[in-house]
């Protein structure tokens, strides 16, 4: 009986290991690089995800003003010094291709 459950704990332990291993293997392989700015901006941002931007969370609304695919902040519960900390730091910030984004607070 001893034995048996012995065994099982080192099954148990080695298909853990496998499977720990493969895992940090592929989170590895398949990270995904994210632009440094984009952070930046969601450390700015109250970080309600209310959707009230139109975007289901604050990172999908940095990442559109990083990318350029917005020209406004519409982030409704940020504060106007926030804006305007997120406006300054995008038209002093280049990024990884050495462009800036001009945005309107």
């Amino acid at each position: 009986m001893l034995t048996g459950i012995i065994v099982a704990a080192l099954v148990v332990g080695c298909v853990g290991i496998i499977l720990g291993f493969f895992l940090g293997i592929s989170g590895e392989k398949f990270k995904v690089e994210v632009d440094p700015r984009e952070e930046a901006i969601l450390e700015v941002l109250p970080g309600n995800n209310c959707g009230g931007c139109g975007f289901p969370g604050c990172s999908g609304m940095a990442e559109a003003l990083v990318t350029g695919d917005m020209d406004h902040i519409a982030c409704k519960p940020c504060k106007a010094d926030k804006r305007q900390e997120i406006v300054d730091y995008l038209k002093n910030t280049p990024g990884p291709d050495g462009s800036t984004v001009e945005v309107k607070g």
